[in-house]
Parts: C-alpha cells; structure tokens; sequence
C-alpha cells in the first residue's frame, strides 16, 4: 500500500499495534487474518459505511464506539479493538482504511508463518507463482476472468498449490485472486512479496543469471548486495540464457547488470569465489 499524509500515520501506528498484539503468542495469527480479511470485505463492499467511519468530522471515539458495535459478536475482541483503533485514526481518503485493513490481514498469515518457520518458503512460493502466472496465459486469464465465481477460482488454486505449497501461501494467493480490489494479480503478488521480506527485515533481489547459480554462489551473491545496500538481502532467483553480461540483479527500482562493472564488480568477483 502506498500512503500519503494522514493515511501513513495512521498505517504505521496500525502496524504497530499489530506487531503488539502478535508478539503475543497467545493470539491466534490465522483467526486474526481471517477477522481482517472479513471486516475488509465488508468495507470495501459498504461503500457507505466505509465513509462514515472515515469521516473527519466525526469524533473518533464515536466512530470507535460504531465500529465495536456493528463487530460485536462477529469478531474477536483482539480483531474489534484494531478496527476500532484503526477508525479512530484520521485518514487522506476513505480506501486507504481498506487497504490497510487488508495488509494487516496479510501481515497477520505472515506472522503465523514465521511463526512455523516457514517465511522463507513463502517469499518463494510466492515468487515462484508469480513467475508462472506471467508466463502461463490461460492460467493467468483464468484467475482473473471476471465472470467466474470465487468458488471456481479457489478450487482451481487448490489444484494448484494444494500440498505443494505452503498453507500460508496457498492462503494469501487465494484472497488475492478472489477478491483483487482493482488491483492486477502480478502487483498484488509483488505487494505480497515486499511484506513476507519486510517480516524479516530483508530486502529482495531479483537475481537472473544465464546458468544456475550454486548454493556458493548465492552466499557469496547475498554477502555482497547485503554489504552493498547495508541490509540482509534475500535472493529471488531466476535463470534466463540470454540475460546480458551473465546477470542481472534487480532490487526495488534498481537494476544492476553485467554492463554496469562499477556495480557489480565486487559482486561479480564473489560470485566466482575470486
């Protein structure tokens, strides 16, 4: 989610209290994320209601007190207490609530897996299916058919990732194409991806070589853009034959290639354990 103003306080105090409440082990991550997800459709859909507890002119404590009502009963009071946090907040506009409502359920699935040890495979899993949607046409023209139900659609990303990916992943990806709210299915993947690596306060390369890199070669590829951007760094991994100079790293908007040797020559001579 990008945020401006007021809309980037109040999501980063949303996190926050995220991160507060589950640090508590006690608080069951998947039942959280599911309650976000649900109270996120219900706003995206009431388009009204969605203004009046965004509304500026209203107090905070009675949209609070509005939002603890209509929850009542349908949520955990965990689940109650961040929404009613969440409206007290003042927001740009009113989709910005939404869009955060619907990162901290995908924040909240990306804590039960780090909870089980499984982040890792998340990011990749997540990677990995993004890549095959951009190069699978019919797939991607299926998940994202208008005209088909919610129903056809998870069944059809059960087929797919059903035991052979993780839960989680299988989870965020099946929100993500049942209910899209505009977005494209590869933005939302990309979305997905930058949140799993910020749960481990890494970035994320791109990295496409013309041959497979070796377990070296990836240590020693990490080591080197980790000392080059001053943070950890995990590795997306792609092979092209054609990729220019042998390799291509990608991290945020940034590209570095084989051409750019000021860039990549400490990386460069790593890699070949030179």
């Amino acid at each position: 989610m990008t945020a401006h103003g007021a809309s980037r306080e109040a999501l980063a105090a949303a996190r926050e209290r995220l991160d507060a409440l589950t640090d508590s082990t006690s608080v069951d991550a998947v039942q959280l994320a599911d309650e976000l997800a649900g109270v996120t459709a219900l706003l995206n859909r009431e388009v009204s209601l969605r203004r009046v507890l965004t509304d500026p002119a209203q107090h905070g404590e009675a949209k609070a007190e509005l939002a603890q009502r209509l929850l009542g009963g349908q949520v955990g009071g965990s689940t109650a207490d961040l929404v009613a946090g969440l409206v007290r907040a003042r927001w740009s506009q009113p989709r910005d609530l939404v869009d955060t409502l619907e990162e901290l359920a995908s924040i909240a699935d990306l804590t039960a897996a780090q909870r089980a040890n499984a982040l890792d495979d998340v990011e990749d899993e997540l990677f990995r299916f993004g890549r095959i949607v951009s190069s699978n046409t019919e797939l991607r023209a299926a998940l994202t058919d208008r005209t088909a139900s919610k129903a056809a659609k998870s069944e059809l990303l059960r087929s797919l990732l059903g035991g052979r990916a993780n839960v989680t992943t299988e989870r965020l990806v099946t929100r993500l194409v049942t209910a899209p709210r505009g977005r494209s299915l590869e933005s939302g993947l990309e979305s997905l991806s930058k949140l799993a690596a910020e749960r481990r306060s890494r970035m994320v390369a791109v990295v496409t070589s013309a041959v497979p890199l070796s377990d070296g070669q990836k240590r020693r590829l990490g080591a080197a853009l980790a000392k080059l951007y001053g943070r950890p760094m995990h590795l997306n991994l792609d092979v092209d034959p054609e990729v220019v100079g042998g390799i291509r790293v990608q991290v945020g908007d940034e590209i570095i290639d084989g051409a750019v040797a000021d860039r990549l020559e400490d990386a460069r001579r790593r890699i070949v354990g030179q």
